[in-house]
């Protein structure tokens, strides 16, 4: 075996070994994501579900538009944390996990092109809020209440989420890269 051989096989092997740390990196931030969604949520269960809720943990959605891993891990700790505390149950789960996945697509497709932080911030903040008629149509369907007002007071305590959580991440991101 030549020494040329020799020193690619070792790049290749380096190569290979950085992908994985990349990737095992990337899941772990995924992972700690979504237990803080999770964790957050369940914290605060008496304010996170029903017609009148805050659920602090949205503040994650903004990590979404820094890098699209973050889509997947939010989408996730809604699913866990609706499964697990949700008085819809499997509806909450299903629909509320659809629904973030969605309004997380769509902010991230909808800040692509905007450069200052603190208007992405807003523009993602707005998109969420107004997505909360998705869940207000879930609750007025399913337990028979009005649609208008809930989506009301679901927006007003989303907006108050957004407010704190778009304060939070944008200082956070200031001193950490949120994008890697």
């Amino acid at each position: 075996m030549s020494l040329t051989t020799t020193v690619t096989k070792e790049k290749e092997t380096m190569n290979e070994q950085s992908h994985q740390r990349i990737t095992v990196q990337s899941l772990t931030k995924s992972a700690i994501v979504t237990a803080l969604y999770v964790v957050v949520t369940l914290m605060l269960s008496a304010l996170s579900f029903g017609a009148i809720q805050i659920r602090l943990a949205e503040m994650f959605n903004y990590m979404a538009i820094e890098n699209k891993r973050y889509v997947y891990a939010v989408t996730l700790g809604v699913a866990i944390s609706n499964a697990i505390s949700s008085p819809m149950g499997i509806v909450d789960v299903l629909w509320g996990s659809f629904s973030t996945f969605v309004t997380l697509w769509i902010c991230r497709l909808a800040v692509r092109h905007v450069h200052n932080q603190i208007l992405r911030l807003v523009i993602t903040g707005a998109i969420v809020v107004f997505s909360m008629c998705t869940i207000a149509g879930e609750l007025a369907l399913v337990s028979h209440i009005n649609f208008w007002w809930t989506w009301l007071t679901i927006a007003a305590g989303e907006a108050v989420s957004m407010a704190i959580g778009g304060v939070l991440i944008y200082f956070v991101g200031k001193r950490v890269d949120l994008t890697a």
